[in-house]
């Protein structure tokens, strides 16, 4: 290779705008599946690349150089991308965004956020750090340093995020840092084993993983113990115990737990029947904005569109909501498509997502 195409060889290095796309890591199987060799052409173990603590090291750059021309891949200088890429990660940080991703799902699991909710909010979260998903998968795929950064990747397989879904990659991640203590990655090696996603479906390791995290006091592994008990799902149906998790989880925080339990203190499941109980904690359900909460909530007060609206006038966010649901199906008032948008505005408004969902449909379908 001439000088003036070692020189445009660097100059290339270092202009590639994207520099996680580029298989660069480059060892000696790599070099034997993608070179043509004739029965006496060897390596020497001493003039090839080794790995010393997970780096790569060169021990011979005219080798490598002389071999460039016949991998099936692009002119690189693997030392020069390796520390280009070493440079961005520090300067972007992405080792602290990965615990925060992890930090974040954690915590909104643990309040009972729904899947596609959950998802949305982490991909805001990188969009409000000028993170591109590809960007950040990419790193995740060269990356894999700790549990926290091998479950985010396996987390991006599972749902598809900056890459197609694979469950079966993502079940293999799960399981190995499950087999750490890692809690989100027994979390989700459970969801896995539940629905058969990417391997074998099987309730009863199902439940086994449930109980792990229940157990270190995970809210919402609290709240699907005590799911699988109220249920029989994977093992024995046992309200007791189905009441005791939930009301654990309930402690935690867990807003569907809440939900749940007040519907056993509503019809006397699992505990003597008490519906003040039941009240106050779909009342707490509906001010974490479950939605299924608000629902009975409403149920609760019966007619109450007086309530609603002296409380919605006084900006009260719950009432707003349950006033847009009345006006939008015409229970106990007549339906008027016009008043549920602006009562679904004046809740949007607060940032909440369901009220967005229902204000985006009622335009949508009206044509407003």
């Amino acid at each position: 290779m001439s000088d003036n195409k070692k020189m445009h060889l660097m100059q290339d290095t270092e202009n590639m705008n994207n520099w996680f796309e580029e298989k660069t890591i480059i060892t000696k199987t790599d070099i034997v599946e993608n070179t043509q060799f004739s029965s006496n052409q060897e390596f020497n173990n001493e003039e090839t690349l080794s790995i010393n603590n997970s780096k790569l090291q060169v021990k011979s750059s005219q080798l490598i150089i002389q071999y460039f021309d016949k991998i099936n891949l692009k002119e690189i200088d693997p030392i020069t991308v390796l520390n280009k890429r070493e440079k961005l990660s520090f300067e972007k940080g992405f080792d602290i965004i990965v615990d925060e991703t992890n930090n974040l799902i954690f915590k909104l699991l643990s309040k009972g956020i729904g899947w596609q909710s959950l998802e949305d909010q982490v991909i805001d979260y990188f969009n409000n750090h000028n993170i591109n998903l590809q960007e950040i998968y990419n790193w995740l795929l060269y990356y894999q340093n700790d549990s926290n950064s091998i479950f985010l990747f396996g987390y991006f397989n599972y749902r598809g995020i900056g890459t197609n879904v694979n469950k079966k990659k993502a079940f293999n991640l799960f399981i190995d840092e499950s087999k750490k203590n890692h809690i989100l990655a027994q979390h989700f090696t459970r969801d896995c084993y539940e629905y058969g996603n990417g391997t074998i479906k099987s309730k009863k390791l199902a439940i086994e993983y449930y109980e792990k995290v229940a157990n270190k006091n995970f809210p919402y592994g609290q709240f699907e113990t005590g799911y699988c008990y109220f249920h029989g799902i994977g093992t024995k149906k046992d309200l007791k115990k189905a009441f005791y998790w939930y009301d654990k989880a309930v402690n935690n925080g867990n807003i569907v737990a809440m939900y749940n339990l007040g519907h056993c203190y509503k019809e006397g499941l699992g505990i003597k029947k008490d519906n003040n109980k039941a009240f106050e904690l779909f009342k707490q359900s509906a001010e974490g904005e479950y939605p299924s909460g608000i629902t009975m909530l409403g149920y609760c007060y019966g007619e109450a569109f007086e309530y609603y609206q002296k409380s919605a006038n006084l900006e009260n966010m719950i009432a707003q909501f349950l006033l847009g649901v009345m006006y939008e199906y015409g229970e106990g008032i007549t339906k008027d498509i016009g008043k549920a948008i602006y009562w679904y505005k004046k809740f949007s408004k607060k940032g909440y997502q369901s009220a967005q969902n229902k204000l985006l449909k009622l335009q949508n379908i009206n044509n407003l």
